[in-house]
């Protein structure tokens, strides 16, 4: 099999985003760098540094795999200055196998994982307002696609996340769990809830970073489930600042844009994309939201300017003083201009950075506690533990495409591994593997395997 069909027939998907399926997007043409994905830009989630510290052999070899697949001149690992540690691992192994990688050393800023971000400051390119990497000849992945596709060159399917339990918990730890593992499993392999102000307030759970992830009730993480995609479980008070964002109301959030946005422009002045040169600007969008017909406009230049938003959280966590919700309202305008199938406008000719660009960026420390999760922000993640639910509950829409569709039973006895989903004929998808052997008890939206006594879910 080629590189290419491993990865699908494991059913890799990006492990930094949205979820698209690597066998699609590493079939690019024309690529000249292969940047791989080390910053881990949010506050607070450690598993990419727990796999450049862990597993550099595994990794920088599936590295130079998928450079010989693109055909590209370099392959960069881009990584924070900060980590010390990782840098030295990797370096280690680069070096004891002599391999064409370079290490790319990024300042501590907040979104350094911006994967167009990331274009800029490894090759001096601006990518174009509405465009890929691709366009400028890159191809970005992150460190724990990268460590799946090396699983998948060794015939290993995708069924297992590596993914960081940490905040207000006993304690923080690294979790390899079998997709599908329940939220409350992980919590209590870190220890639980800790017993202090966010027990008492009540806990909200952020599902990934705490600028960009999806806050949660207890309650509803509860109920939630280990997908492709996650990233990290973070426990905070439930007064975290982006709680409090998160719970109001999108007609109360339009109505304080309305009549307490006192064009600043400071939203605009931080906002990452806006510094690469993309013609987004977040304060501008807010005084086009201040009529009431706003959605009869939606053609409007300004308003059109929402698609290029990478919704980072600068504006609203960190910019804005009137603590409105810029990224909120951008949002609301891209559903509508999704609604009407209005799609971006790729932006034409050559883009050059705002020339204050390195003064206005937003050290990542001050974005963790901007977002309320700053006292956790040094905490270092030592312990390492493999989940072994009884029961898994795996989704079949966890990434960009049509969700899988089941190839099992009920009642049907699965091994670990084998195949029980998988794409509609010609349409973008990727496969779903058995994360534990046992017996299926739903196939549907979800596929529910229970666990046998005695079965074992390792590889």
């Amino acid at each position: 099999m080629t590189l290419l069909e491993q990865i699908e027939a494991a059913g890799v998907v990006g492990c930094g985003g949205a979820g698209f399926p690597a066998h699609v997007k590493l079939a690019a043409q024309g690529v000249d760098t292969l940047i791989v994905n080390g910053a881990e830009c949010e506050p607070l989630l450690r598993t990419d540094r727990w796999l450049m510290r862990h597993r550099a052999n595994e990794i920088v070899s599936a590295i130079c795999a998928v450079k010989e697949r693109l055909g590209a001149a370099r392959a960069v690992i881009a990584l924070k200055e900060s980590y010390i540690n990782e840098i030295a691992a990797l370096r280690m192994a680069i070096g004891s196998a002599s391999l064409p990688i370079e290490i790319f050393t990024l300042k501590d800023f907040y979104p350094a994982g911006d994967e167009q971000v990331q274009v800029f400051e490894v090759t001096g390119r601006v990518v174009s307002p509405g465009g890929l990497p691709l366009d400028v000849h890159c191809v970005v992945s992150n460190i724990a696609t990268i460590y799946a596709i090396f699983h998948a060159m060794h015939g290993r399917p995708f069924t297992q996340k590596y993914l960081a339990v940490t905040g207000a918990v006993a304690a923080p730890c690294v979790v390899k769990a079998p997709i599908g593992t329940s939220f409350s499993d992980c919590l209590a392999l870190a220890g639980g809830a800790e017993n202090n102000d966010c027990v008492a307030d009540g806990c909200v759970v952020v599902s990934g970073g705490p600028m960009m992830g999806k806050p949660m009730t207890m309650e509803e993480a509860l109920a939630s489930h280990v997908t492709k995609t996650t990233s990290g479980y973070i426990v905070l008070p439930e007064r975290a600042r982006l709680w409090q964002k998160h719970v109001t109301e999108p007609r109360f959030t339009l109505q304080h844009a309305r009549t307490a946005c006192v064009q600043c422009s400071f939203c605009t002045q931080l906002c990452p994309r806006w510094l690469l040169g993309h013609p987004i600007e977040p304060h501008r969008i807010m005084r086009r939201m201040a009529g009431p017909d706003w959605h009869e406009h939606l053609d409007n230049p300004v308003l059109r300017a929402t698609q290029y938003c990478c919704e980072c959280g600068v504006c609203e966590l960190i910019a804005c003083p009137m603590e409105l919700r810029p990224r909120e309202i951008i949002s609301i305008v891209k559903q509508a201009l999704a609604e009407q199938g209005l799609r971006p406008v790729k932006g034409t000719g050559e883009y050059m950075p705002r020339e204050f660009r390195d003064e206005r960026a937003v050290p990542t420390v001050k974005a963790a506690f901007r977002a309320g999760a700053g006292p956790w922000y040094n905490t270092e993640i030592t312990r390492y533990i493999e989940a072994n639910p009884r029961e898994v509950r795996i989704a079949l829409n966890s990434h960009i495409g049509a969700p899988a569709v089941p190839v099992v039973k009920l009642g049907e006895h699965v091994k670990f591994g084998q195949l029980i989903a998988e794409p509609p004929e010609g349409k973008l998808g990727a496969r779903v593997h058995a994360s534990i052997a046992g017996v299926v008890t739903q196939a549907g939206e979800y596929i529910t395997i229970r666990a046998e006594e005695g079965s074992i879910w390792k590889a």
